[in-house]
C-alpha cells in the first residue's frame, strides 16, 4: 500500500510541476515585459535643477506626496527702509525674516489604465512675486490671480506604455526654461542669475512628453503664454524641449517658445531659445577633501518682431528688441559624505526694450517701451550644508549690476513708510532706484 501511494503522489507532483511549467511559458509568451524607466539607469541627483533624494518618505502604489518649506534671512548692504528687494524671483523681503516658498502635494498614478494626476500647492511670497509680471488677470471679469497662484502645478493626464513611456498632460506645470528648478532645493544656488530669473518659472496648457529611449526626453507645449495665467492675444504659445542624458556625467537641455505675448500688440511675435549643458568633470566619492565637481552652462538668445520693433539693427524708428543671455556656475562637493558644497558663478543679460526684465514695484518704476536699455551682470559664491536627504543650510553672497537703476535703494521702493494708508502714502512717491546690489543670503530648506 504505501509503494503504490508513494507512486501515486510522485506522479501528481510531476504532473503539477509539468502543469506549472507550461503555465508559467504561456505567461511569458502573453506578459511583455515593460521598458527601462526613464533616466532611471544613473544618479543625476548632482545635476543643476535636481532633486538629489534617491526615494520618497511619502510613495505608495497609487500616491507619492511631497512637502517643502523655504525660509530665508535676505540681508540687503542697500538697506532699503521698506524692507523689498527688487529684480528677483527667489527673494522678495529684505533685512528680516521670511517665509519664501511653502510647497505641499503630491502626485497621482494608476498603474493599471495610466490615469495620472499632480497637485502641488504654494505659498509664501513666491506665490505673490513670481506671476507678478503676468497681465492676462487684468483682462476679464475674473480674478485668475487669487484663482491659480496659489498652485504651482496642477494638471490631470495619461501615461501610455509604449516606448519608454508617453505622458499627455492638461494644467500648470513647470519650466525648466532656464535650467534652474522652481524649487530651490534642487539648485546649486538660492539667488538665480538673470538668464533663470527672467525666463518663465511655469506654463499653462498642455504638453505630450515622449521618451523614445531611457536616455532621451521630446516634450512639446502648447500654452496659454509666457508664465502667464490666461492668454492676453487670440494666438497660444508653442514650444518644445529635449533633454539627453548619454551619460551619467553628462546632461543637455534645450527648450525654444513662440508666442504672441505683447500686452494691446497681437501682432507682435516672440521667439526665444535656451540651452544648457551640466558635466560632471570630477567623481571620487572616497575623497576626504573634493569629491565631486561639475559645472553648469547655459546660454539664451530671444528677439521680438512686428508691431514697430525688430530683433536687431533697429534704429529711432523700429527699434531693436532681443535678449541675449547666459551664465555659468561651478560646484564642489567636500568630504566622503559631500555633504558640503561650494558654488561660484553668474551670468550675463542684454534685453533691450526690456520685455523681460522684472519690473521693480512702486511709482515710477521702469518703463518697457521699444528702444528701452536693460544690460546687467551678476556674481555669486555660496556654500551649502547639507547633513541629510531632508535639509539643506545654505550661506551665499550675491553682487548684481545693472545699465539702469534698478535695485531697491536705502529710500526703497514703496515709500518711506509702506504701501498703503494710513501707514504710507506712496502718492507723489518716487522709488529709489539704484544700479548696484550686495546682498547676503541665509537660508533654510527642509523638504519630505
Amino acid at each position: 500500500m504505501n509503494t503504490v501511494f508513494k507512486k501515486r503522489g510522485l506522479a501528481l507532483i510531476i504532473a503539477a510541476g509539468l502543469l506549472a511549467n507550461h503555465s508559467a511559458a504561456q505567461d511569458s509568451v502573453k506578459v511583455k515585459k515593460p521598458k527601462s524607466e526613464p533616466f532611471a539607469w544613473g544618479d543625476f541627483g548632482w545635476v543643476q535643477g535636481n532633486n538629489r533624494q534617491k526615494n520618497s518618505l511619502l510613495d505608495t502604489k497609487y500616491f507619492t506626496g511631497s512637502v517643502t518649506i523655504d525660509c530665508n534671512y535676505n540681508y540687503s548692504f542697500n538697506r532699503p527702509v521698506d524692507h523689498t528687494n527688487s529684480g528677483s524671483t527667489a527673494t522678495f523681503r529684505s533685512n528680516e525674516f521670511n517665509i519664501s516658498y511653502i510647497e505641499a502635494g503630491g502626485e497621482f498614478h494608476e498603474p493599471v489604465t495610466g490615469a495620472r494626476a499632480k497637485l502641488m500647492l504654494q505659498f509664501g511670497t513666491r506665490a505673490t512675486g513670481i506671476p507678478r509680471n503676468d497681465n492676462t488677470p487684468l483682462r476679464g471679469q475674473y480674478d485668475l490671480y487669487n484663482a491659480l497662484r496659489y498652485v504651482t502645478e496642477g494638471y490631470a493626464g495619461i501615461h501610455i506604455n509604449k516606448m519608454h513611456g508617453i505622458n499627455i498632460d492638461l494644467g500648470i506645470f513647470k519650466s525648466y526654461v532656464g535650467l534652474l528648478s522652481y524649487n530651490n532645493f534642487e539648485n546649486w544656488n538660492y539667488q538665480p542669475s538673470y538668464t533663470s530669473d527672467n525666463t518663465p518659472w511655469f506654463f499653462t496648457g498642455a504638453r505630450v512628453q515622449l521618451f523614445p529611449t531611457d536616455k532621451l526626453k521630446l516634450e512639446l507645449w502648447l500654452v496659454n503664454g509666457w508664465q502667464t495665467y490666461g492668454m492676453f492675444n487670440e494666438m497660444p504659445g508653442i514650444g518644445y524641449q529635449v533633454m539627453w542624458r548619454p551619460k551619467e556625467k553628462f546632461s543637455i537641455l534645450s527648450s525654444s517658445y513662440v508666442g504672441w505675448d505683447t500686452p494691446n500688440e497681437k501682432k507682435r511675435l516672440r521667439f526665444h531659445t535656451d540651452n544648457s549643458a551640466v558635466v560632471r568633470y570630477y567623481n571620487r566619492p572616497g575623497r576626504r577633501f573634493i569629491s565631486k565637481a561639475a559645472f553648469s552652462v547655459t546660454g539664451d538668445l530671444g528677439f521680438e518682431n512686428g508691431g514697430g520693433v525688430k530683433p536687431f539693427n533697429g534704429d529711432s524708428i523700429t527699434p531693436a528688441q532681443h535678449s541675449i543671455s547666459g551664465m555659468f556656475y561651478n560646484r564642489f562637493w567636500f568630504g566622503k559624505k559631500q555633504q558640503l558644497a561650494f558654488t561660484i558663478g553668474g551670468g550675463y543679460i542684454n534685453n533691450p526694450g526690456r520685455y523681460l526684465a522684472l519690473l521693480p514695484a512702486g511709482n515710477a518704476v521702469l518703463s518697457q517701451n521699444p528702444g528701452d536699455q536693460f544690460e546687467g551682470w551678476d556674481a555669486s559664491a555660496g556654500f551649502q550644508y547639507m547633513p541629510n536627504d531632508y535639509l539643506t543650510f545654505g550661506m551665499e553672497f550675491v553682487t548684481r549690476h545693472t545699465s539702469v537703476p534698478y535695485f531697491s535703494g536705502r529710500g526703497g521702493v514703496t515709500s518711506p513708510n509702506g504701501w498703503n494708508p494710513p501707514i504710507g502714502n506712496p502718492a507723489g512717491f518716487k522709488a529709489d532706484l539704484v544700479k548696484d546690489e550686495n546682498r547676503l543670503i541665509f537660508s533654510t530648506i527642509f523638504r519630505f
